[in-house]
């Protein structure tokens, strides 16, 4: 099996993703935000997750399915992408080995994975791969608009409509948790959170939907355009683009947050510059702030 692709998910997407209680894992009264660079073993708990054994970062324990579903990582189960597909017992599932000359790890300087995470969302199942000259793949439609994504839509709209959120807004948004096996927002913060009372104010809500979406359509492209229409770009992304340390050999060095580049982005950044051809052909035509 080949991990040679070379997308990669930064830290900051990984550590949206909920706790196995459905809050961040920030918030988690039950999670052990501050240790969760430290590295752990896999144990019979995590066997669907990650292979027994063997170990890996701390924060890739006790997380969502989604997290599972959404991302390939160091140690972690992915099934799927092997000559059996589907294997009949779950210690036949592959995972990748990413730590230095490992067979997942940097194959060359233009080929490997940066940060240690994939999106192994976009990799159907059905894609097998014996070896390099037999490799099959599995094509499909990807939606345009999933039914989750007009849910948040919806919860989002009702929450900025009225003076604070109430029950159609909580029904929306739990009917996208209860597919992810999440219990709703307002029992699972009461339950898990050190901030209990954050989905009854439209602030908080405001910030659990907006969360929500990271989560759920995740490598899916929404996040670009929903930071400009929130107006959050300037926040998030400015910031450094981190990772595991691809390039060492040892669990503890591999294990160690890497910053790979720092990103930028301004105001201008907002709207795209007016074509050159457009302006000579329209001189009515006003660029666009920045440009």
């Amino acid at each position: 099996m080949s991990y040679g692709t070379k997308m990669s998910v930064p830290m900051a997407t990984v550590e949206q993703f909920y706790t196995k209680n459905g809050v961040p894992i920030e918030e988690d009264k039950e999670f052990d935000y501050a240790n969760r660079f430290n590295v752990r073993t896999g144990d019979e708990a995590h066997k669907y997750y990650i292979q027994r054994g063997e170990q890996t970062a701390a924060m890739n324990f006790d997380r969502e399915p989604r997290f599972y579903s959404t991302l390939g990582f160091d140690r972690g189960k992915w099934y799927g992408n092997s000559y059996k597909n589907v294997p009949d017992d779950d210690a036949e599932a592959l995972y990748p080995r990413n730590r230095f000359g490992e067979f997942s790890s940097v194959a060359n300087p233009g080929n490997y994975n940066a940060t240690g995470y994939w999106p192994k969302k976009l990799v159907s199942i059905n894609t097998s791969f014996r070896n390099a000259n037999d490799i099959s793949w599995e094509t499909y439609p990807f939606p345009d608009m999933r039914f989750a994504d007009l849910l948040l839509m919806c919860a989002e709209a009702l929450n900025e409509s009225k003076g604070a959120p109430d029950a159609e807004v909580y029904e929306y948004i739990d009917m996208v948790r209860e597919r992810a096996g999440l219990k709703g927002v307002v029992e699972s913060w009461q339950k898990y959170s050190n901030n209990p009372s954050k989905p009854t104010t439209k602030t908080g809500m405001r910030e659990i939907i907006q969360r929500e979406r990271k989560i759920e359509l995740a490598c899916e492209g929404a996040y670009f355009w929903d930071t400009r229409r929130w107006k959050t770009a300037q926040k998030e992304q400015n910031r450094p683009i981190q990772g595991w340390n691809v390039n060492a050999k040892d669990v503890m060095d591999y294990y160690t947050l890497t910053t790979i580049y720092t990103q930028t982005f301004t105001y201008k950044n907002y709207l795209a510059p007016i074509p050159e051809v457009d302006m000579v052909n329209n001189p009515q035509l006003i660029q666009n702030p920045g440009w």
